[in-house]
């Protein structure tokens, strides 16, 4: 009998942002029953990020995403993308194979980690006013002074 090989794999599920929030357990539950049926070994399970989606994904404008390392049979991979398209608590999930990927690589601080006031984004710091400085550096003359007089 032949022995199957399990591959490294990361998956980012993706959940609606108000789920999430109001049952955080209940949607890492679902995932790991997603991956324990398929017979995968969990090696990190964490918080991605919460994002504003570019576009509605089932009518929800926000998303939560879950971030998975996990070791896998290639041939048991179907079967987790299948459980998550007849979910109703996972929107979307996107597997890939991450047999090049480093324990430290796997390990790095996600951005729900690095801001954890709940913005991924750092916000911008204000525009301070045009002075002369920035003028000079964009060619022109600064404002108030004359010319020089060429000979």
């Amino acid at each position: 009998m032949k022995t199957a090989v399990k591959r490294l794999y990361e998956g980012l599920f993706l959940v609606d942002s108000a789920l999430a929030a109001s049952d955080w357990d209940g949607v890492l539950g679902t995932i790991r029953k997603f991956l324990e049926r398929a017979g995968a070994d969990i090696v990190s399970l964490k918080k991605w990020d919460d994002r504003r989606l570019a576009y509605e994904v089932e009518g929800k404008s926000r998303g939560t995403y879950i971030l998975a390392y996990f070791h896998c049979e290639p041939s048991r991979v179907h079967g987790i993308e299948r459980d998550v398209n007849l979910s109703e608590r996972v929107l979307r999930v996107l597997i890939l194979r991450a047999d090049r990927m480093s324990r430290e690589d796997m390990e790095k601080p996600t951005p729900a980690e690095l801001h954890p006031e709940g913005s991924s984004m750092p916000v911008p710091e204000p525009l301070e006013e045009a002075d002369d400085t920035a003028a000079e550096v964009a060619g022109a003359e600064p404002a108030g002074d004359e010319p020089a007089a060429s000979e």
